[in-house]
């Protein structure tokens, strides 16, 4: 790392960051994947272990990294905590306190060598395909800020994927953008960047998993999916979120259908890591049946599939859908029923 943050103006760049990728995931679990990894950890052991339905009506945002997080006792709550339950990672939004210095914490997070995520509205930055084109709310990994020469050293494993550095101006566009309503996309714009970023820390490297450990986690997760709580969590939870949408989407409601494609995505890159944990543990350690349960999670991240989809495309006449969104979510609600019954007997054996 470069730079004296005790300068007038300021360089400090630290190593560029391993990028961290699955087809399911978006770029919120892209960005923490590489910090967790940048932390020593194992990404997929951290952000994998952990699986659940949680549907928060009235919390869903426009944005690609939208995840539902449950307040704590700040009011506020813990994405890193509700993205990896069963481990010590804390991630906390913040926002520039100064106006007049809009880098300042930014400076000190970087000279203490902890790269921050950034909100950002993709139409303002020159490596992303949307550029100058669609406006839509994304997160980047900021490693490095060069005043001297302009530059803000970025890092995007979503495809196409970049790293590298791009002009400051640009940056702050892209950081401070109003990211207006887009009629090209209207999942991920009409939602406000405001110069947003995470803190995200992991408070203790995890142990190697084993399977005793494994075996807690999946008996922890397999009880939210079965014990009703005040919340919509677990298989009553999903009931109610599909019987609301399917009423909304009855009566017309495109809102149901907007909220559906960001909100979906998140449940749907949660199993598709945790089945991909599952299957990876099941035959490293020679247990078909614990790698059998990883590809009935996978079923579900699947199945999320031709619900956002046909969502998405009923935009236009939510009620014209109702019957497909019907038969998307009794599907969905059976895999998940599936999957279920088999975590739970690989955990019983684990």
């Amino acid at each position: 790392m470069t730079g004296d943050v005790t300068a007038r103006t300021y360089m400090i760049i630290g190593p560029e960051p391993e990028w961290w990728y699955r087809d399911l995931i978006s770029c919120l679990q892209a960005t923490f994947g590489t910090l967790v990894a940048r932390a020593g950890a194992d990404p997929l052991a951290v952000l994998g272990a952990g699986w659940r339905f949680l549907h928060l009506p009235g919390d869903v945002r426009s944005e690609e990294f939208y995840y539902p997080c449950p307040p704590d006792a700040s009011g506020t709550g813990d994405l890193g905590a509700a993205l990896a339950p069963h481990h010590e990672l804390r991630a906390r939004w913040w926002q520039p306190a100064d106006e007049d210095d809009v880098w300042r914490e930014m400076r000190e997070a970087l000279a203490d060598d902890r790269p921050v995520i950034a909100a950002v509205d993709n139409f303002h930055l020159p490596f992303r395909p949307a550029y100058g084109d669609v406006h839509a709310a994304h997160l980047v990994v900021v490693y490095g800020l060069d005043e001297v020469r302009g530059l803000v050293h970025v890092s995007d494993a979503m495809p196409p994927a970049f790293r590298g550095a791009v002009p400051i101006e640009a940056f702050l566009r892209s950081w401070g953008s109003a990211n207006p309503t887009d009629v090209q996309d209207a999942f991920f714009s009409d939602s406000r960047i405001g110069r947003r970023c995470l803190d995200v820390r992991l408070d203790t490297v995890p142990p190697p998993l084993t399977p005793e450990l494994l075996g807690g986690f999946l008996r922890t997760d397999v009880e939210g999916f079965t014990t009703a709580g005040p919340d919509r969590t677990g298989l009553a939870g999903f009931d109610a979120f599909a019987g609301e949408l399917l009423d909304r989407c009855r009566a017309g409601d495109a809102g149901a259908l907007r909220e559906l494609y960001p909100f979906g995505w998140g449940m749907q890159a949660q199993a598709s890591l945790h089945g991909e944990l599952l299957r990876r543990c099941g035959h490293e350690w020679g247990d078909p049946q614990l790698a059998g349960a990883g590809r009935a999670v996978e079923a579900v991240a699947h199945a999320w599939t031709g619900l956002r989809i046909t969502g998405a495309h009923g935009l236009d006449d939510a009620s014209a859908v109702a019957a497909d969104i019907a038969h998307h979510t009794t599907v969905l609600r059976g895999t998940y029923a599936r999957a279920v019954d088999a975590v739970g007997a690989a955990a019983a054996r684990l």
